[in-house]
C-alpha cells in the first residue's frame, strides 16, 4: 500500500499522515445481502465522526478509498480480459484464472468478492453522508468540493464495474454501519437504473478540479482519479444516450489541460524503419507513449490508474506483472498470452508504409516475428520459445508483456476516450465522422470536409466538435514539429489517410436509411476491431464485446467472438455464452 503522502504545499501536514491499511474480511458468501453489505472490522473511516471536516479527515478518508480500490484493481483487468477473445491462458495458470477464462467460476474463487466493491461504495456513501461541504475558507470557496466530487466518482465507477460483473445489485447509497442496516431490504438496480441514477449524481461535478495531493511514490496522484465527463460518457453510452455520450467525451479532449487547449490523439505509433527493403526492423514510439510513463504532463496518455505496492509484503500488489510475463517471481511461467484470434485480426491489417522514394506501399505478408499487419502486438507482446539459463533456472519460453511493467493498475487513458467517441458518434448515426478517428484524425477541417456535406440536417450540433486546425494538426509525411494528430489505426498500421484499402465501408444499392444503418454497424466492426488492436491485454474487451452485443441484441456476437479464441470454435463456450445470463458472476 501506499506508506506516505508527500506534498509540497502541505509538507506540515503530510508528514504526519501515514496511510493505513483498511482490512476487508472476506466473509463466505450467502444469499444475504448482509454478507457483503456489512463487515464489523472496521467497514467505514471515521465512523464515529457526525461530519468529516478537517483536512486530515478528508485527506485520509479520501486515500483510504483508493486504498480500497487496490483490491479490485487486478480483477477489473482479469474479469474484462479472460473472458474475451484476444488472450488465452496457459498450462501454468492457477485454478482460478482457468475458471474465470471458461465461465466456470463457483464463489469460493479469489476473484469473486462482491464485498470488495461493497466496501468502496460504502466508504464512499459514508464520506458523502458525513463530509462537511458548507465549510468554505476565507475567500468563501468550498474546502472540500473537490474531495466530495471526486469521491462521488469513485462510487459512480465501483457501481458500474459492479453491474457489469454481476448484472443486478444491491443498490445502497447511504452508509451501512451496523449489522441492523444491512439486513433491511434493498432494491436491486440493473445497468441501465446504475446508469441513469449515475448520469443524475456526478453531472453536477463534472468540471471541478480533482484534488491535489502532490506526488506519491514519483507517481503523480492526479491519475489517482476519474475525470467526471469520462464518467459520463461511459454511463451514457451504456444506456444508449450516444449524442449525450459524444458530448461527454468531447467535453473531457476539449477542457482537460484547459479551455482553448488541445489534447491530440498524439503521433506516436509503431512504424517499419525507413531501410524499406528489409522489413526487420520498427521504431516504436508508441509502447512508450502509452505505458512507459507515469507522471501527468500536459499531453499524457495516461489518464486513470489505481496505485498498487511494489513488493507482495505490503498487501495490495497486484499480481498482474507475474501473470503476463515470465520472471523470476513467477520461475518463468507465464499465466496469460495472446490468443490465436489476436494474431490473427493483428495480421489481418494491411500496414502502409511511406518508402525513402515518396511512395505508399503494402508490407508484405508472412513476415518473421509477427511483423505482418498491424504492428502493436508485437510492440506490447513477445513470446520466445528458448533454451537458456536465467538466474539458475532453465527456461524454455521467454514471454514479456510490456503493458505490465510497473506496480499500478492502469484503467483510463486517451485512445480509450477517443475511440469512445467514435463509437458514440457513429451510434448517433454519424459513422463518417467516427471513421475519421479512425484514418485520418480528425480537426475542423476534416470535419468541414469529411463530415458535414453528409450531414446537413444535423450541422449546428456537429460543430459544436471543435477541434481548430491550429491547435490539432494532422500527420504528414513531413513529419513537423507540431503535427500532434493522426488516424488511431496510424498507430499499428502505417499511413492509414493514405490506405486505399482503408475506406468507409459503404453500399451504394441500399436505400438511404438502409445504406446508413450499413455504415454504422460495419463502421462500429472497425472501431472494435481498433479497440482490441490498441487496448489488448488491458481489460477492456469482454464489455466492448458485450456492449455491441446488448447494442444489437445479438447474444451470438459475444459468444461468437469469445468461442473461437484459440481459432477452432469451442462449441460448450458458444452455447454457454449464447445465454445473456452466463454473461455475469452469481451474487449467491
Amino acid at each position: 500500500m501506499m506508506n506516505k503522502i508527500s506534498t509540497g504545499k502541505k509538507k506540515a501536514m503530510s508528514s504526519r499522515l501515514i496511510v493505513f491499511s483498511l482490512v476487508i474480511c472476506a466473509l463466505p458468501m450467502t444469499i444475504a445481502c448482509s454478507d457483503f453489505l456489512y463487515d464489523d472490522s472496521d467497514i467505514v473511516t471515521y465512523s464515529d465522526k457526525e461530519f468529516l471536516n478537517s483536512d486530515a479527515d478528508t485527506l485520509w478518508s479520501v486515500v483510504g478509498i483508493i486504498n480500497k480500490m487496490q483490491a479490485i484493481a487486478d480483477r477489473t483487468i482479469l474479469l474484462g480480459e479472460l473472458r474475451g477473445d484476444l488472450v488465452t491462458v496457459t498450462s501454468y495458470a492457477d485454478a482460478d484464472l482457468r475458471d474465470v477464462s471458461q465461465f466456470t467460476m463457483g464463489n469460493d474463487n479469489k476473484y469473486d468478492s462482491p464485498v470488495d466493491y461493497y466496501a468502496i461504495i460504502n466508504n464512499c456513501n459514508y464520506f458523502i453522508a458525513h463530509a462537511d461541504t458548507a465549510l468554505r475558507n476565507n475567500r468563501n470557496e468550498t474546502i472540500f468540493i473537490k474531495e466530495y466530487a471526486a469521491v462521488k466518482a469513485f462510487r459512480a465507477w465501483t457501481y458500474l464495474q459492479l453491474a457489469l460483473v454481476y448484472g443486478r445489485v444491491p443498490f445502497v447509497t447511504e452508509p451501512i454501519t451496523s449489522m441492523e442496516q444491512s439486513e433491511q431490504s434493498f432494491p436491486y438496480y440493473g445497468l441501465e437504473d446504475i446508469c441513469q441514477y449515475f448520469i443524475a449524481d456526478i453531472a453536477p461535478y463534472a468540471e471541478i478540479e480533482h484534488p491535489g495531493y502532490g506526488i506519491i511514490r514519483n507517481t503523480d496522484s492526479n491519475l489517482f482519479y476519474f475525470p467526471i465527463y469520462i464518467l459520463l460518457g461511459d454511463l451514457n453510452l451504456w444506456s444508449g444516450n450516444y449524442r449525450a455520450a459524444a458530448e461527454n467525451y468531447y467535453k473531457y479532449v476539449s477542457l482537460r489541460n484547459g479551455r482553448n487547449s488541445s489534447y491530440p490523439i498524439s503521433t506516436n505509433s509503431v512504424r517499419f524503419a525507413t531501410n524499406d527493403s528489409h522489413w526487420m526492423s520498427t521504431m516504436d514510439s508508441w509502447s512508450v507513449m502509452a505505458f512507459g510513463t507515469e507522471t501527468s504532463s500536459i499531453n499524457s496518455e495516461l489518464i486513470t490508474m489505481i496505485p498498487g505496492d511494489s513488493i507482495p509484503s505490503e498487501g495490495n500488489y497486484s499480481e498482474l506483472r507475474d501473470l503476463f510475463n515470465t520472471n523470476d517471481r513467477n520461475e518463468y511461467k507465464e499465466s496469460i498470452i495472446a490468443s490465436p484470434y489476436l494474431y490473427q485480426l493483428s495480421e489481418a491489417q494491411r500496414y502502409c508504409h511511406y518508402t525513402t522514394g515518396g511512395e505508399y506501399v503494402f508490407s508484405p505478408d508472412g513476415l518473421d516475428n509477427h511483423l505482418s499487419g498491424d504492428l502493436r502486438l508485437q510492440s506490447s507482446f513477445r513470446q520466445s520459445f528458448v533454451n537458456m539459463t536465467i538466474n539458475g533456472k532453465h527456461v524454455t519460453n521467454y514471454v514479456s508483456n510490456n503493458k505490465y511493467s510497473t506496480r499500478n493498475v492502469h484503467i483510463y487513458r486517451r485512445a480509450m476516450v477517443y475511440l469512445r467517441m467514435a463509437e458514440a458518434l457513429n451510434r448517433a448515426g454519424f459513422p463518417r465522422f467516427a471513421f475519421q478517428i479512425l484514418k485520418s484524425g480528425v480537426n475542423n477541417s476534416v470535419i468541414e470536409n469529411e463530415v458535414l456535406p453528409y450531414y446537413p440536417s444535423d450541422e449546428a450540433w456537429l460543430r459544436t466538435f471543435n477541434f481548430p486546425d491550429n491547435i490539432y494538426v494532422l500527420e504528414t509525411t513531413a513529419r513537423g514539429s507540431n503535427e500532434n494528430t493522426m488516424g488511431l489505426h496510424s498507430r499499428g498500421s502505417g499511413y492509414s489517410n493514405a490506405n486505399t484499402s482503408y475506406i468507409l465501408p459503404d453500399n451504394e444499392q441500399l436505400d438511404d436509411a438502409q445504406r446508413l444503418q450499413y455504415q454504422i454497424e460495419k463502421v462500429e466492426d472497425l472501431i472494435a476491431d481498433e479497440e482490441a488492436l490498441e487496448f489488448a491485454f488491458e481489460g477492456h474487451r469482454y464489455y466492448d464485446l458485450m456492449r455491441i452485443a446488448l447494442r444489437r441484441n445479438d447474444p451470438s456476437y459475444l459468444a461468437g467472438h469469445v468461442a473461437r479464441r484459440n481459432g477452432a470454435t469451442d462449441p460448450s463456450l458458444l452455447e454457454k455464452l449464447s445465454s445473456k445470463e452466463n454473461w455475469y458472476l452469481k451474487l449467491e
